[in-house]
């Protein structure tokens, strides 16, 4: 009976951190990504199971979140609220997933109840913002992170049952399945070779290192005595294996293609003089101070206690790194490599989701490695302290105004000027599109060369003889996110417009015949 208790309690808190997460990912504003993936999971939906003709960006989310998007689309339609939803659903899986991690292996009640108290205190409430659109609202990284942390679940409890002990054939069940898991969610994300694949084989040597070092007799009879971790390293090798043979046959079959990475290694100059990239880091904590005041800025620096717990916590799990248990092995060595390929490579340029699965990893680490080290009454109070600010800073949070999708007023206009089918670029398009419920479709041209835009997009929208493109959008709003005005190649390929309007920082420039056939 204690066991339905315990999983009716964990679906209560799923269905009430639901309600809070979806609410708390309305203070963001939607854009043309989280557009995108509503369009393929309706595609999805309606029978494009392979996505053919698609072109994902360099994370496909073809088995993480396209199937959660079509699912919910079924649902709720394509709208900004779906993608609301889902962003919502998305971040309280992660919060309960590294809850029960956080969990695992505790030695009694009091322990247990720290444990969560940590790893609840990281992940409470994210940072308006930035925090709130890396962590909650944007898809990428942090849905990754729900199928890893399912994986590091059954590889803790394997680890606890003394797996390694188990006759065969059963041993390799354990093994089989972590290839499938890591396997399933590296067709979805490249990241996971980082935070994932790499971390499995690099901890799976520690422990074969450590087990044969203490075993006694020949080699042979030593790497016996460490099958465990050898299978472990070869469940991560057989999950990229099979990741990358499933990739080949979607391919094959016709289905979507997936962007190049765009992230190169820096040059030790820029490496050197790319310290701003480390407040990115401390956005995902909600730490990030620059820029902000007010209750915002109290918030942020009582953040900053979840940037000290989590470096307590890597340098605790460092010095003791070849007694840890796997799974806080495996986390430790996720952390500090995905923070590298941030800071060391171009990725620094892009959002802060691109470290988001740092927090639930720190998350659990901290609370598996500090919770059974002494704690006098003073720095429990502080933590008490610490989470009731953190969950005052949520009560802040939730009433804050919910974001329109971006370009909205644009999307109006169109629709009541009757014009229903467009060009302009990536962030001006498909925002457009969804929130008008595709009655003004905009697809996206890339800004220096005006060719189609396929990041998330599909080939098809370009097609001359199924659309007739008759307008395209400027927008002058500066920012990287708003700013679209290649006026020279516009009267290059498409020549002088028959009509110009102007509405807000919005340019529309009509013509009488088919843009879709002059695209260069």
């Amino acid at each position: 009976m204690g066991g339905w208790r315990r999983l009716l309690l964990v679906v209560a808190a799923g269905l009430v951190l639901a309600v809070v997460y979806i609410r708390l990912s309305m203070t963001s504003a939607l854009n043309s990504d989280s557009a995108n993936i509503l369009l393929a999971g309706s595609e999805m939906l309606h029978g494009n199971l392979l996505l053919h003709a698609w072109h994902a960006s360099d994370v496909s989310f073809y088995s993480t979140e396209i199937p959660q998007y079509a699912l919910l689309t079924g649902i709720f339609g394509v709208h900004g609220q779906t993608a609301h939803i889902a962003a919502g659903m998305t971040y309280t899986l992660v919060f309960l997933l590294a809850v029960l991690l956080a969990q695992a292996g505790a030695t009694d009640r009091r322990q247990a109840l720290i444990r969560t108290l940590i790893a609840a205190g990281f992940l409470l409430a994210p940072a308006l913002g930035e925090g709130v659109f890396a962590l909650d609202l944007s898809v990428g990284h942090i849905g990754t992170s729900v199928l890893l942390l399912i994986t590091w679940l059954l590889l803790d409890w394997a680890e606890r049952a003394g797996w390694a002990r188990r006759p065969a054939p059963d041993r390799w069940l354990v093994p089989a399945v972590t290839a499938i898991l890591l396997a399933w969610v590296l067709v979805a994300d490249p990241i996971v070779l980082i935070v994932g694949i790499a971390p499995l084989a690099a901890a799976g040597l520690v422990q074969v290192a450590v087990i044969a070092g203490s075993a006694s007799g020949a080699w042979p009879d030593r790497l016996r005595a460490a099958w465990y971790p050898l299978s472990l390293i070869g469940a991560a090798l057989a999950g990229y294996l099979l990741a990358a043979g499933a990739e080949r046959v979607l391919q094959a079959l016709g289905g979507y293609s997936v962007q190049a990475l765009p992230f190169t290694v820096l040059p030790l100059h820029d490496i050197i003089h790319n310290w701003p990239a480390l407040w990115k880091v401390l956005d995902v904590y909600g730490a990030s101070f620059p820029g902000v005041h007010g209750v915002p800025l109290v918030l942020a620096f009582l953040h900053l206690a979840s940037v000290l717990v989590a470096v307590v916590a890597l340098l605790t799990a460092a010095l003791r790194f070849v007694r840890l248990p796997l799974v806080d092995q495996i986390l430790a060595v996720a952390i500090v490599v995905n923070i590298a390929l941030f800071v060391l490579t171009s990725a620094s340029t892009q959002a802060p989701n691109e470290v988001a699965i740092i927090v639930p990893f720190s998350a659990v680490l901290a609370a598996r490695q500090l919770a059974g080290l002494r704690w006098e009454r003073a720095y429990a109070l502080a933590g008490i302290l610490v989470l009731a600010g953190y969950a005052a800073g949520l009560g802040y949070e939730l009433p804050q105004a919910p974001q329109p999708m971006t370009n909205t007023p644009l999307a109006a206009w169109l629709v009541g000027h009757h014009l229903d089918y467009g060009l302009s670029g990536y962030w001006t398009s498909s925002s457009v599109t969804v929130d008008s419920d595709g009655k003004a479709q905009v697809r996206a041209l890339m800004q220096h060369t005006l060719e189609r835009d396929l990041w998330m997009s599909d080939g098809r929208w370009y097609d001359s003889r199924a659309h007739y493109a008759d307008f395209v959008v400027l927008d002058s709003t500066p920012g990287f996110y708003s700013h679209w005005e290649p006026v020279t190649l516009i009267r290059r390929y498409f020549g002088t417009p028959a009509q110009v309007y102007r509405t807000g920082p919005y340019t529309i420039e009509v013509w009488r015949h088919n843009l879709l056939a002059d695209i260069p």
